[in-house]
């Protein structure tokens, strides 16, 4: 029995790690290194050919640094495109972070972790604060329908432990 439940956990492991290997190490990047994207918002140190941003400093070409999501430093519909990858499942309020990316952009798309990148999608609970109700990786303009983690008020107590401040 034991031996049992041993095998049933370590296949659980084994499709867990799988599908956020497949989507963060396989999807995110061939989505971001298919085109130059005039604006790139991302959680990592990725460069997207045009102007790379984030709340956080990195160490990438062109980087801006975001002071506010919510009121983004560029002009209306200065980027033909702007790509936002694992970042809005993040956020406080993805409406209106999307809202702001569709008022600088011409074209928006969205990475975000599927359901079945159940690693990424829902058991990020350091950071995650939605999860998107989507099978896919990439949309493009348009944001899934979403729904709040149940953990989600937590999460501005577990982000000041870690990183020493809660994130937008």
């Amino acid at each position: 029995m034991l031996w049992e439940i041993f095998q049933a956990f370590l296949v659980l492991v084994i499709v867990l790690v799988a599908g956020h290997l497949i989507d963060y190490r396989v999807l995110k990047p061939l989505h971001r290194k298919e085109r130059k994207w005039g604006l790139n918002i991302s959680c990592c140190d990725t460069d997207g050919g045009g102007i790379n941003a984030d709340v956080v400093e990195r160490d990438i070409p062109n980087f801006v640094l975001i002071k506010d999501i919510y009121k983004l430093p560029f002009k209306n519909k200065q980027f033909d495109t702007v790509l936002c990858s694992h970042t809005i499942e993040h956020v406080k309020e993805p409406e209106r972070f999307y809202k702001e990316l569709q008022r600088v952009g011409k074209s928006v798309t969205i990475l975000i972790p599927p359901i079945w990148d159940m690693l990424g999608s829902f058991l990020d609970f350091i950071e995650h604060r939605w999860l998107f109700l989507t099978f896919k990786t990439r949309h493009d303009n348009e944001l899934p329908k979403s729904i709040k983690l149940p953990y989600w008020s937590f999460i501005s107590w577990l982000q000041e432990k870690t990183y020493g401040k809660v994130l937008p």
